[in-house]
């Protein structure tokens, strides 16, 4: 057949039965005796048959689409690398059952709960990942209402939709044991967007571990986990009558905006000022010092939520998951404390 597509009724044709007897063997469906459904299948493979997605959509009364839709700015999305590795794990897991993404990208609330509505009203997905999740996120009653399969990334506990998680926890806390190691008391923090559960959640975890040391929380900035704001969190920060001596931030962009900012007034990292970030993207590893952090692993959340959703859709009920908690990663940005001073 050279390059043409082998379609259904070639498959027919070739078995000498019926278009919908080659549908009802290839889907699972009854119609056709064990016998025959074998012989279709050992047919279909032997011509190379690939079912379109459109005509299982037709036959099965789904999209085999799965959505995305993304709440922020497109102009910091670019600067986020946490996507880049989501999408590839979703992508691992949905592509070979068949499904594909479908990614939007608002930075309008409104705009965001808008295109649920359309997703589900269009019948243009069968499920959705909910991430970026705020507190309080009025996509939870949304999806529940709409009827629409959904999984969401890193919600807090008893959540009411099935979710994959990463606990934050661990890498926090090994982080302030590592800076109070290296003789760090005033250790400030850098918070991201307090509407964001992921956020709330490392502060949290900031304020509970520095207790368990018996520190008292230093100063919080909020850096907007944005390499803006944590370049101005460096200045606030520095310009207290006592500084501290070490800073966490909520991501490793704001730690990168602090650090520079900070050499650019003069302060030495980590001689003079010891920082650690949060999520261990690349390009920590690029700027100089590089940066210690808590790593993350974004492509296998991608790729458990995607594996969750799918059986979500065709099994009508998923267990939540858990992955291996982040981590610490040392790196140059962390040093004894008054080194260089």
């Amino acid at each position: 057949m050279g390059d043409e597509r082998v379609t259904i009724v070639d498959v027919a044709n070739k078995a000498g039965v019926a278009i919908s007897s080659v549908s009802s063997a290839l889907n699972g469906r009854p119609g056709v005796s064990d016998v025959t459904r074998e012989r279709i299948i050992r047919i279909a493979a032997e011509l190379g048959f690939v079912p379109s997605l459109r005509g299982k959509s037709l036959s099965g009364r789904r999209a085999f689409t799965l959505g995305l839709v993304l709440h922020r700015d497109p102009d910091v999305l670019e600067l986020d690398p946490f996507f880049g590795g989501f999408i590839g794990g979703i992508e691992d897991a949905i592509d070979p059952a068949g499904y594909a993404l479908v990614l939007q990208i608002s930075a309008e609330s409104d705009r965001v709960l808008q295109r649920y509505d359309k997703l589900a009203a269009d019948r243009r997905v069968d499920g959705v990942f909910i991430t970026d999740l705020e507190v309080d996120d009025p996509r939870i009653q949304l999806v529940q209402r709409l009827g629409l399969p959904a999984v969401a990334i890193n919600p807090g506990i008893d959540f009411p939709i099935p979710a994959v998680r990463e606990d934050p926890e661990a890498g926090i806390r090994a982080t302030l044991r590592h800076l109070v190691e290296l003789g760090h008391r005033r250790i400030a923090y850098v918070s991201g967007r307090a509407d964001m559960t992921h956020s709330v959640q490392r502060e949290q975890a900031w304020r509970s571990g520095l207790l368990e040391l018996s520190l008292a929380p230093g100063p919080v900035v909020p850096g907007d986990f944005t390499y803006l704001g944590g370049a101005s969190a460096a200045s606030t920060l520095l310009a207290l009558a006592e500084p501290p001596t070490a800073v966490m931030c909520a991501n490793d962009l704001s730690a990168i905006g602090l650090i520079a900012q900070a050499q650019h007034l003069g302060v030495d990292v980590p001689g003079q000022l010891s920082v650690a970030g949060f999520d261990d993207i690349r390009l920590g590893t690029y700027v100089r010092p590089s940066v210690t952090t808590v790593h993350t692993s974004p492509r296998l959340l991608g790729r458990e939520s995607g594996r969750m959703l799918v059986e979500l859709i065709e099994e009508g009920a998923v267990a939540d998951v858990r992955i291996p908690d982040a981590e610490l990663i040392v790196r140059d940005s962390t040093g004894p404390v008054g080194a260089g001073r």
